[in-house]
């Protein structure tokens, strides 16, 4: 079976959305393999306008049978959520869509990190220009192997008193290596 990969070379704004949308007229599958919600990808097509920023373009082709969030990427799922949603109402069969077990999940503590070592950065004039996604965060967490996956969401029960446990450890983190930029930290929503 034939594959097609769009990979980006640059910071993204690539158009790499209106070419995967082009191209899944002719996909059973489209996958989403890397990458967070930083930006979004602009679509146009026969079903209207769309703005996505972790689904795959694939989900707004009715031409494609399946669309996949894949292992390699950090979805917060607060997007994905009021993606479906939005794509759910506007009639869009929101069914076809996987997220892979594997996938890294962006948790609050990832999206404060971001914006708190962002604005520490700024102070010092080395600021990255992250998005304050929680992108970077959760790859860290990914690497030492911390981080909670889609799949572990299936047992719910211990995926919540594991999250209780890790949401204590990054407060405390966070308090004892951002205390003075709390209040300082404009687009931290902490």
């Amino acid at each position: 079976m034939p594959a097609i990969a769009v990979i980006g070379g640059q910071w993204g704004d690539e158009g790499k959305g209106k070419i995967v949308d082009f191209m899944a007229q002719d996909a059973d599958i489209v996958v989403r393999y890397a990458g967070g919600g930083n930006a979004g990808h602009s679509v146009e097509n026969e079903s209207g306008k769309f703005a996505l920023r972790t689904i795959p373009c694939g989900m707004v082709n009715s031409h494609t049978k399946l669309s996949i969030i894949g292992r390699g990427t950090v979805p917060e799922l607060g997007i994905v959520a009021n993606e479906l949603a939005a794509l759910e109402a506007r009639g869009i069969d929101i069914t076809r869509l996987r997220i892979d077990e594997s996938a890294h999940l962006v948790m609050p503590w990832h999206i404060a990190e971001d914006r708190l070592e962002e604005e520490k950065k700024r102070k010092s004039n080395n600021s990255i220009g992250t998005t304050g996604n929680g992108i970077g965060p959760c790859y860290a967490d990914k690497i030492r192997r911390v981080g909670f996956r889609a799949g572990d969401l299936l047992d719910f029960p211990t995926f919540y008193e594991n999250f209780r446990q890790r949401f204590r450890e990054r407060a405390a983190f966070l308090t004892r290596n951002y205390r003075s930029h709390f209040r300082k930290c404009n687009s931290c929503d902490i």
